[in-house]
């Protein structure tokens, strides 16, 4: 089966989806129509201009050209996480890139030495996807974690100095709080496992159905996703809780309070 093209003629009456959905704002007087305009607008341009970025990549063939391309996506992942936690906490942006950039790599190596297997490791058909994806759910989970741990250090700073004041390291001190930011953090990913298949079809699988792929094999990739992200997850969300909560005590393990 071959996929039904999309013209720009297709893509002006997806546009009036989008229109409707102004009225609609309006109508209710949510005051969002801006947002969504710009919003959607965003989106159309972004993804058509990645469009033509990945047919360029695609038609070159070139590993330094990918490993450019992968490296630009890992830095906009770790500014967008570290954004959304807090932009007063120094060195943050290195801690956030770093677990972005070791989580991902350590899982996409597995993933194309062990099981996919392409001819050249550097194929952007299916590394540049797969980073994407694996990216763009770990940031989420990233800035979740982050985000709960800087707040909660803050909204705890009696607790946590009564702690260091009867003898207790800066990491026991806020123990709990660090575990339960991991918790909101790999939240959202155990939850799409847990519903993947009866409640939602994601993209990889959608994606290459609507492509006229198998459905079992679409299944196949579907799972592999699922699974290289829960464990990008868990590592990036680790690496970076360590990085807050250093960010919080000094070399005396005494509590840096953070505006």
């Amino acid at each position: 089966m071959e996929i039904i093209t999309l013209d720009f003629i297709d893509l002006f009456w997806a546009w009036a989806i989008i229109l409707i959905t102004i009225i609609l704002s309006w109508w209710q007087k949510l005051d969002l129509e801006g947002e969504i305009l710009i919003a959607s607008g965003r989106s159309l341009i972004q993804l058509m201009f990645i469009g033509y970025i990945l047919e360029f990549i695609f038609a070159v063939d070139n590993p330094f050209v990918v490993i450019l391309v992968l490296l630009a996506m890992v830095t906009i992942a770790a500014v967008v996480a570290r954004n959304r936690i807090s932009k007063k906490i120094k060195g943050l942006l290195l801690v956030v890139w770093s677990g972005l950039f070791f989580s991902t790599s350590l899982i996409i190596s597995y993933g194309i030495v062990f099981i996919i297997q392409p001819e050249n490791w550097y194929n952007p058909q299916y590394l540049i996807p797969l980073v994407g994806m694996i990216l763009g759910n770990t940031l989420n989970g990233a800035s979740l974690s982050g985000e709960r741990l800087a707040s909660m250090i803050k909204n705890n700073r009696l607790e946590i100095e009564t702690h260091l004041s009867l003898g207790a390291t800066g990491k026991e001190s806020i123990k709990k709080y660090r575990q339960e930011a991991i918790r909101v953090g790999l939240i959202p990913i155990i939850n799409s496992m847990m519903i993947v298949g009866i409640v939602s079809l994601p993209g990889m699988f959608t994606g290459q159905v609507l492509a006229g792929n198998n459905p079992l094999d679409a299944a196949s990739y579907q799972i592999l996703i699922l699974f290289m992200i829960a464990f990008a997850n868990l590592v990036t969300i680790l690496i970076i809780t360590e990085g807050v909560y250093r960010s919080f005590f000094n070399s005396q393990q005494q509590l840096i309070i953070i505006p």
